[in-house]
């Protein structure tokens, strides 16, 4: 099995790699920061589904019922099924039995669990990555670093999208794909707690803590590295207050998801 990793700076990945099924081809040196695009019917249901919850579009403890999601994107009940299982996977979809699927509604307890355990995974990733990124991995973090820092303070939303994906790239630059399915699953659950209980303009503290962390990456001290993450980790985790917010039809909800994924 051959990996992309920082160390080898090989691109191919295994079809057996669960984090590379449907992704599509990895991306070569020049596109290091693109996000993959989704193969099939089911993954981009599952990828406009995690959008919509990450942003708050669909409520934590929102019914998510097969028959209005396929009828919303154009597709069967069994791919909205699927799509509704693949979520539950990453902790953003909790599947009741008898009762149908629901949008995750962790508690502050929980999200307090689930960023220690990604304190340590992402210790992980700046240990493995320190002094080993090539000079297209470090240009494609500050340009993705550069493009959070342009909408800090302009679009809540997309600022948490972004603070997600650049922990999401820094996973994928290991190569290590079983640390990149862990990394995938706590970063969406936390991106929907802080969505849940991020106190306004929170994610925009993290855009200088980025900076820092890819700057001691690119300089090859670990110790500074895994210094930098840890903080900024547990930065982000006390960064939270309570929010209710009104409920919306699904249908409607949905309705924007699904204008950009039709015809595929």
């Amino acid at each position: 099995m051959t990996t992309k990793n920082a160390q080898s700076g090989g691109t191919a990945r295994s079809v057996n790699d669960p984090t590379a099924k449907g992704k599509g081809p990895p991306a070569d040196d020049t596109d290091i920061a693109a996000k993959p695009i989704p193969a099939s019917r089911t993954e981009a249901v599952q990828e406009a589904l995690r959008q919509a919850i990450i942003e708050q579009k669909l409520q934590p403890g929102a019914r998510l019922p097969e028959d209005a999601i396929g009828e919303t994107f154009g597709t069967s009940r069994t791919i909205a099924r699927e799509a509704l299982g693949r979520l539950a996977v990453e902790g953003l979809v909790e599947l009741k039995p008898n009762k149908g699927a629901y949008v995750a509604n962790p508690s502050l307890e929980e999200g307090r669990d689930i960023f220690m355990v990604r304190r340590g995974l992402e210790r992980t990733v700046t240990g493995l990555l320190a002094g080993k990124l090539k000079p297209a991995e470090i240009a494609a973090l500050t340009k993705f670093v550069d493009k959070e820092h342009a909408v800090s303070g302009v679009d809540e939303r997309e600022s948490i999208r972004l603070a997600g994906e650049f922990h999401l790239l820094l996973a994928r630059m290991t190569g290590n794909q079983l640390l990149i399915r862990y990394v995938t699953e706590v970063v969406s659950r936390c991106s929907l707690i802080l969505a849940m209980y991020g106190r306004p303009h929170s994610a925009d503290c993290g855009v200088d803590e980025h900076r820092q962390i890819v700057d001691a990456l690119a300089r090859g001290d670990a110790n500074r590295a895994n210094e930098l993450m840890d903080g900024h980790l547990a930065s982000v985790a006390s960064r939270a207050m309570l929010e209710a917010k009104p409920e919306r039809d699904i249908r409607d909800l949905l309705a924007p998801y699904a204008a950009k994924i039709k015809g595929l």
